[in-house]
């Protein structure tokens, strides 16, 4: 009899832990607006960033990965969703997410997962301040959110009881203790858990990271990118102090999240993502913001670790990541089944060198130019691929813009519509229509879109936000 219990319990154990593997933990950490070259382990001449270059020494870190369309609520619909922002509608800042949505948390709850959201939202439109009910929350249970607000040090958000409450001083901070708490909490629970962990820094204003970390640059003599015109210096130099603060602070949180995973004994199998949802151009060629294909704006950092699948030896993947592949690949790593209907790929096989790279390109594109990049300003539509060696983009006339990023890191030297290079802009033209016709975009006027998805724009052709 003890015997048959012993055999019995055996079962069980050797179950669950199958069951365990299977369902990895997930911590996503979002930034707002932090360029892929903005990391030590990027070549940075200046950024302080110890702890996420430890992390990339550690996990998978993509030198390719872009942000589909660079700006908020476009990408972080996408990330929820896994759809091309013409099929979600959410191609534009302040617009709303359909709450019947097939989403990122309402994946994992139907697994048994427990879901927490902690910090900025971006994707309900119904005012940056405003109240977003238990229905419009895309399946996250554990709430501590705020649509929008870069207020860093006076930043409130909407609790589980439904009530508004303020973070204690710099809201990021505040936002990774409490973060820290729920992986405390959820270490003693038997459930798989998905947090996402949404920072509104490095996003101005620039000059509010604590004091300790504006600090570590106010006497730096920084460098400065080759694409800043040299009247920019000053102004450059002041905002990269700032910049550069906000990011070594995250840096800092990076390693308080990877020491309670490890404290909790998570590490092994918790999948730990880092990345931003756009860069920020900061004065180079002479733009600032987002929005655009430059590499400042539209390539991000992107490390994974997942001890259990990966190992801890550092790997570098010059994959050709973007905003799509995203959900599929967390799903497919998780080994849960991924959908019919998403418009990324599950990268898992490719990561682990199972399964040859074959990507030729990844799309960027604006469907509708508005804030910070409007119209009046140079603000246009385009739609774009970058491959691993070229930028390529079209507007509403034609060839627009084309680096070739190997010979011309910082993208000074246009080749568009340059005869010399026309057999290879013909072939990065017709990768780009490839990309176009498998999603079904048209490649229209922003108002074509505006009109079909009903938002309501100002005189900027921006959608007006209420705080």
């Amino acid at each position: 009899m003890k015997k048959i219990i012993f055999i019995l319990f055996l079962s069980s154990f050797i179950i669950s832990c199958v069951d365990k593997i299977e369902k990895p933990n997930i911590v996503y950490v979002i930034a707002d607006q932090w360029r892929a070259e903005a990391l030590g382990y990027a070549g940075n001449p200046n950024v302080l960033t110890p702890n996420l270059d430890k992390l990339a020494s550690e996990g998978v870190y993509f030198t390719n990965a872009v942000s589909t369309y660079p700006v908020c609520t476009p990408y972080r619909a996408m990330v929820m969703t896994g759809q091309y922002p013409l099929k979600n509608g959410m191609f534009m800042n302040d617009v709303s997410l359909n709450p019947d949505s097939k989403s990122f948390a309402k994946f994992y709850k139907q697994e048994g997962y427990n879901t927490a959201f902690i910090g900025k939202w971006h994707i309900d439109g119904h005012g940056r301040s405003s109240f977003i009910p238990k229905e419009r929350r895309q399946g996250f249970d554990y709430w501590k959110v705020l649509e929008c607000s870069h207020n860093y040090n006076n930043s409130n958000y909407w609790g589980n009881d439904d009530e508004l409450h303020s973070w204690n001083g710099y809201d990021a901070e505040a936002q990774t203790k409490d973060a820290i708490a729920y992986i405390e909490a959820q270490a003693k629970n038997e459930s798989p858990f998905l947090l996402i962990l949404s920072w509104g820094p490095p996003h101005a204003p620039y000059n509010t990271a604590p004091k300790e970390f504006q600090d570590f640059y106010e006497n730096m003599d920084l460098q400065i990118r080759p694409n800043v015109p040299e009247e920019l210096y000053g102004d450059t130099k002041d905002i990269l102090k700032g910049y550069y603060a906000h990011c070594s602070a995250l840096d800092s949180y990076i390693k308080q999240l990877q020491d309670a995973i490890m404290t909790n004994n998570l590490e092994d199998n918790t999948i730990f993502v880092f990345t931003s949802d756009h860069g920020d151009l900061i004065n180079s060629h002479s733009q600032r913001k987002k929005q655009r294909i430059y590499e400042e704006s539209a390539k991000v950092p992107f490390i994974i670790k997942y001890p259990a699948l990966f190992g801890k030896q550092g790997k570098k993947s010059d994959f050709l990541l973007n905003t799509l592949d995203i959900l599929p690949t967390m799903l497919g790593m998780s080994g849960l089944k991924v959908p019919d209907g998403l418009d990324g790929e599950d990268i898992t096989s490719v990561i682990l060198g199972n399964k040859e790279d074959k990507r030729e390109a990844s799309l960027v594109a604006c469907f509708q130019p508005f804030g910070q990049w409007l119209r009046s300003e140079g603000g246009k539509e385009f739609r774009g691929v970058v491959t691993k060696r070229y930028t390529y983009a079209k507007d509403l006339s034609g060839e627009w813009l084309f680096f070739d990023n190997v010979e011309d890191p910082y993208q000074l030297n246009n080749l568009a519509r340059n005869p010399a290079f026309e057999s290879i802009a013909k072939n990065l033209g017709e990768l780009l229509d490839k990309e176009l016709k498998r999603l079904d975009d048209e490649f229209l006027h922003g108002s074509s879109y505006i009109q079909k998805w009903g938002h309501t724009i100002d005189s900027t052709e921006t959608v007006p936000y209420t705080q």
